[in-house]
C-alpha cells in the first residue's frame, strides 16, 4: 500500500491532498473530509482512508482551506466553503479516472460529505463518522467558553491542544444548516457511525441524522470510541464497517 501526495484545485485555490492505494486490484475510489480544523494527517482521517485502503479502496484525503498544508484562513471559511472544496477535488479525480464513489466525513466534516453529495455526479453512497445532525449549536458550546470576539468578528479557541481562529462568519454557515433539506436531496445510501461515548457529539445527532435520511440506510454504533477516534482501533474499525457496507455501492 502506497500514500501519494499531492495538490488538487478547491474552491479558492489548490488544496494539499493525499490518497492511500490499495496494494491489489482497486474496487472503488473514497473522497474523506477531516473534522473541524483537524486536516487529513489527522489519526481518524488518515486511519480510515488506510484502512479503506486495505480494502481494496483508493481513499483521497483533503486539507480544507485553510487547515493543514493548504492555503488560506479558516476564519473566512465555513460549511459552504468545505463543501465546495470537496466538490472541486472530486472533480478532479474523477478527471484524473479516480472518480470517488464514496464520500466519508468524520464530525463537522460529515456535514460537508452530505452536503457535496447532493446531486454530485458519481457518488453512490455516503458515510458519516461521529457527525452532528445541527452542527451550529455544538460550536456554539465551545466558542462561548471563550472571550468576545475581535473587530473582524474573529476569536481564538482551543480544541484539542490547537488554537484555531473561529469567525462569526464561519458560525452563521453552520446555523444556517439545513439538514432536512440536506437529507431529503441526497438521494444516495448513507450509513451513520456513531459512539454511544461520544464526549463532543451526543448519539441523539446520529439518530436525527439516521431517521432524516431514505432508505437505503445504515446505523452501526462504535462502542468506546472518542470523538477523535484516537482510542487504539477505534478508526480502524470504523474503516472495516464502512469498507463492508459500502462495497455493494461501489461494485
Amino acid at each position: 500500500m502506497a500514500t501519494e501526495h499531492l495538490r488538487l484545485p478547491g474552491a479558492a485555490g489548490e488544496l494539499a491532498a493525499s490518497i492511500d492505494h490499495p496494494a491489489g486490484p482497486v474496487r472503488g475510489w473514497a473522497l474523506i473530509a477531516h473534522c473541524f480544523a483537524c486536516g487529513r494527517k489527522s489519526p481518524a482521517a488518515a486511519r480510515i482512508a488506510r484502512g479503506l485502503a486495505a480494502h481494496g479502496i483508493g481513499a483521497a484525503r483533503i486539507d480544507f482551506t485553510g487547515v493543514g498544508d493548504s492555503p488560506g484562513d479558516l476564519a473566512d471559511s465555513g460549511l459552504n466553503r468545505d463543501i465546495a472544496d470537496l466538490r472541486a477535488a472530486h472533480a478532479a479525480l474523477a478527471a484524473a479516472g479516480r472518480a470517488p464513489g464514496l464520500l466519508v466525513g468524520h464530525s463537522l466534516g460529515g456535514a460537508a460529505a452530505l452536503g457535496a453529495a447532493v446531486d454530485l455526479p458519481g457518488v453512490r453512497a455516503v458515510a458519516t463518522v461521529a457527525a452532528p445532525y445541527r452542527p451550529g449549536p455544538v460550536i456554539h458550546r465551545f466558542a462561548e467558553l471563550f472571550g468576545a470576539p475581535d473587530a473582524r468578528g474573529v476569536r481564538e479557541i482551543t480544541l484539542a491542544g490547537r488554537t484555531v481562529r473561529l469567525s462569526d462568519s464561519f458560525i452563521a454557515t453552520l446555523d444556517a444548516h439545513d439538514p432536512a433539506a440536506t437529507l431529503a436531496a441526497l438521494g444516495v445510501p448513507l450509513l451513520v457511525l456513531h459512539s454511544p461515548d461520544d464526549e463532543v457529539i451526543g448519539l441523539d445527532h446520529a439518530e436525527a441524522l439516521f431517521a432524516g435520511a431514505a432508505w437505503p440506510k445504515a446505523l452501526a454504533t462504535l462502542d468506546g470510541a472518542d470523538h477523535r477516534l484516537v482510542h487504539r482501533g477505534a478508526a480502524a474499525r470504523a474503516a472495516d464497517l464502512i469498507a463492508c457496507w459500502a462495497g455493494p455501492y461501489l461494485a
